[in-house]
């Protein structure tokens, strides 16, 4: 697992299977799921919390991302 802090609220966790996941504030709303593709929670937080995956994705995403329901993020770090 890797750790990567990109503001102070927010940050990207790199799991051991290639899933790689942004943290606003203590939740996780977006990621890059191997075999899947970009996903964002579909679940409207906070300004800032809209802000960090914004532009997270602009700055990683080079296709197209699929809103999912907050559950399908939240799984992706269940442990």
């Amino acid at each position: 697992m890797r750790l990567k802090q990109i503001t102070i609220s927010s940050t990207e966790v790199e799991l051991a299977d290639g899933t790689c996941v942004l943290f606003s504030y203590q939740t996780p709303v977006a990621a890059l799921v191997p075999g899947k593709g970009w996903i964002r929670t579909s679940t409207k937080w906070s300004v800032t919390t809209s802000k960090h995956i914004n532009r997270w994705l602009a700055e990683n995403c080079g296709g197209t991302v699929q809103d999912v329901p907050q559950w399908e993020v939240d799984q992706l770090v269940a442990f």
